[in-house]
């Protein structure tokens, strides 16, 4: 069981930067690996970034390559999301949710509200 908390959202301003964070607790945090998800306002939820377990196999969708980055610190059991050159499409509630089997997510967070304004 892992439980997942989101925290540093925020409204920005177009071209600025927000580090998200996710805080786990579970004893099982540091064998899962852990995805970033949004969904903006009558959108579907989207994949954004994904880390594996150990901190490797960073991936991400085309939309926030270069942009965004997933890192993690097992040792504080949290996964990070550094957001760079945040646009207005990036608007939305960004979720962290833990992998349980390969493309399966099943523990996910309450979501932080991200607010990019033009």
């Amino acid at each position: 069981q892992v439980q997942l908390v989101e925290s540093g959202g925020g409204l920005v301003q177009a071209g600025d930067s927000l580090r998200l964070s996710c805080a786990a607790s579970g004893p099982t945090f540091s064998t899962h690996n852990i995805g970033w998800f949004r969904q903006a306002p009558g959108k579907e939820r989207e994949f954004v970034a994904a880390i594996g377990w150990s901190g490797g196999n960073p991936y991400y969708v085309d939309s926030v390559k270069g942009r965004f980055t997933i890192s993690r610190d097992n040792a504080k059991n949290t996964v990070y999301l550094q957001m760079n050159s945040l646009k207005p499409e990036d608007t939305a509630v960004y979720y962290c949710a833990a992998e349980t089997t390969p493309t399966e997510y099943d523990y996910w967070g309450q979501g932080t509200q991200v607010t990019v304004s033009s």
